[in-house]
């Protein structure tokens, strides 16, 4: 994983009628540039959640390990109206724009994914694709699946070698790429639920492009690790200007890319798929040994589909269907902690046993059954029941690890671990929210620029089971279900997820970065809130853990858990695996007068409202 040392913030052009929070990794501190707007002057200690408004338990102050370096007690950004939160500070600033001059939240979160395409290149994308789940202030909800597609010229076993063997053709370079669906699927759900024109909402994106924006020290990182690779595919890249990467404070202007971005505002997404855009593409394809053709875009569609419902001790979560994982995964081990009429104390190793136990059997299930649900049959009714979780809770030993062989005993051994996806959650001033999760895969997606057009390609064909019973990039062992067919969407781990109160109305708006660390990540942020009663901002500071089912390991962040916790563990039989940091999360929360938003103090990123 990327994780960024330090967090220099240069802003431009944010109304300084807005409240702005900027998330810094590792360190709370941040610098100036004329005319911008204070990190977190604008944060209220005194708004809490529940004050006022019983739908939504007070919050209980939270405690964590001496040795933790992000304390409990930090402060969230409020606004009373709307919200936005990403990774990039100025594409939430874009969103907020589009909500203060009338849009609604679709439109802000169509803006805001535009944005990153110029603003955080690494994982923001056109190049690439996510979901979206939108619940509407009327009740309306709905789950936008603009998942990549395999092109039709792929086949089951393309990615190994004469030998059987599989390759690293499935994670870097012109094959990895399965076709873009994001401009499809950002144009469609502007279209039928937002109130603002594609033109008007992709403008705050076509301005950084055109203008430029200075590049902090996050991103001046990432460019920097990723330029031996990317330049090995893409010498012409943009990011890097004969050849080397820009430092903090220069500026990143995308010519290439505000082209583009105009062309879409001009024709729409017919543009991307049809249009120059299109044969930029594909001549990138045939240059590098790819198989994405006119046709492949030209067909491709997205997916409406209907979101997974289920509820967590009467809060009702609303998240993404298959081709995703994220919803049926979460539903499924949130079941199985529902069926403890408490949990253990957060911290203890109680607490970390069974939520590791529960994601865990949600993972073996996770692997074995799941995939696009247009080319294989998904058991969604069995895996997302209350009785079935009962069953499943009723296999954990309360005192004891199980071996995951031994819950899936064809399962193989499983290696490796790394990531990139963005996450942004936008909320307007009538209750209408949306939570988006899009990506490239890995960091800086498959290493390919398209030359004349500006943008990153993704790599997420390395999400299919490339090899059966092998892992791909995220250790994921995965079986027939997700084997590569032409046309068909990769299984993702993506949880872009909305929480309603008892009363119905949006209580958290939450989702992930982080492979499928996404998973467990998003969940503990809605365990911290509903189960802990923590704030947003501890419950998005509270160390984390992760369980996959193979490796058969328990991962926990460095200084996350005491000695005696690790000891604890270990003795109810437990492999420990230690990562400096877990998972990359953007959350809002309402709370009594308005919402507040935190992006992930692990990264960098920016919360914006009004």
């Amino acid at each position: 994983m990327l994780w960024s040392m330090t967090r220099t913030t240069v802003r431009r052009g944010i109304q300084s009628a807005m409240f702005v929070s900027l998330s810094s990794s590792w360190l709370a501190a941040c610098s100036r540039s004329a005319g911008s707007v204070g990190g977190n002057a604008t944060s209220q200690s005194a708004v809490s959640a529940g004050v006022g408004d019983p739908a939504i338990p007070a919050r209980v102050a939270a405690t964590f390990p001496t040795g933790w370096h992000l304390p409990a007690g930090a402060k969230a950004t409020f606004a009373p109206q709307a919200m936005a939160v990403s990774n990039s500070l100025d594409a939430s600033a874009a969103a907020a724009e589009i909500m203060r001059a009338g849009g609604n939240a679709v439109d802000a979160a169509v803006a805001l994914g535009f944005a990153l395409a110029v603003a955080w290149p690494e994982a923001g994308n056109i190049g690439g694709g996510g979901y979206m789940v939108i619940r509407m202030a009327d009740g309306r909800s709905v789950a936008v699946d603009y998942r990549e597609i395999a092109p039709l010229a792929a086949t089951r076993n393309m990615y190994l070698d004469a030998e059987g063997n599989l390759t690293d053709r499935s994670i870097d370079g012109h094959l990895s790429s399965g076709v873009p669906g994001a401009v499809a699927g950002l144009s469609a759900a502007l279209a039928k639920y937002g109130t603002m024109s594609l033109a008007q909402v992709i403008q705050p994106a076509i301005r950084l492009a055109r203008d430029g924006f200075v590049i902090d020290s996050a991103l001046a990182g990432s460019m920097s690790r990723a330029r031996t690779r990317v330049l090995k595919f893409s010498p012409t890249a943009a990011y890097f200007p004969n050849g080397v990467a820009l430092k903090t404070g220069e500026r990143l202007v995308q010519k290439d890319l505000a082209r583009t971005l105009q062309a879409i505002a001009e024709r729409g997404a017919s543009a991307f798929y049809e249009g120059w855009i299109a044969d930029s593409l594909v001549a990138e394809q045939k240059r590098g040994g790819g198989i994405i053709t006119r046709d492949d875009l030209k067909r491709y569609v997205p997916a409406l589909r209907t979101p997974i419902n289920t509820t967590y001790r009467g809060f009702a979560l609303v998240s993404m269907p298959p081709s995703s994982s994220g919803g049926v995964t979460n539903a499924e081990a949130m079941n199985i902690l529902e069926q403890y009429p408490t949990l253990p104390a957060y911290g203890t190793a109680k607490w970390f046993h069974l939520v590791g136990s529960a994601y865990q059997r949600a993972f073996v299930d996770r692997n074995a059954k799941l995939g696009d649900p247009d080319f294989v049959k998904v058991p969604l009714a069995q895996l997302t029941s209350k009785a079935y979780a009962k069953l499943l809770r009723n296999t954990i030993d309360d005192t004891r690890a199980t071996s995951t062989k031994q819950l899936e005993p064809k399962m193989a051994q499983a290696a490796r671990e790394p990531t990139h996806t963005t996450h942004y959650s936008v909320v307007d001033k009538v209750g209408n929210a949306v939570a988006t999760t899009t990506t490239l895969n890995n960091s800086w997606g498959s290493g390919v620029w398209v030359r004349g057009a500006g943008f990153m390609l993704n790599d997420e064909m390395d999400d299919f089971a490339a090899q059966l019973g092998k892992p791909n990039m995220y250790g994921l062992v995965q079986g027939e279900q997700n084997a590569i067919q032409p046309g068909k969407r990769m299984l993702s781990a993506m949880s872009p997820t909305i929480v309603l109160d008892r009363n119905g109305r949006v209580l958290l708006v939450v989702g992930a970065a982080g492979g499928p660390t996404i998973i467990t990540g998003t969940s503990q942020v809605i365990l911290n809130v509903i189960e802990n009663r923590m704030s947003l901002a501890d419950a998005m500071r509270a160390p984390r853990v992760h369980h996959q089912a193979l490796p058969d390991s328990l991962t926990f962040e460095t200084g996350g858990l005491t000695a005696a916790v690790i000891a604890e563990l270990k003795g109810m039989g437990y492999g420990l695996k230690e990562q400096r940091a877990l998972v990359n999360v953007n959350a809002i929360m309402r709370v009594h007068g308005g919402w507040e938003g935190v992006p992930e103090p692990r990264r960098s990123g920016g919360a914006v409202g009004y």
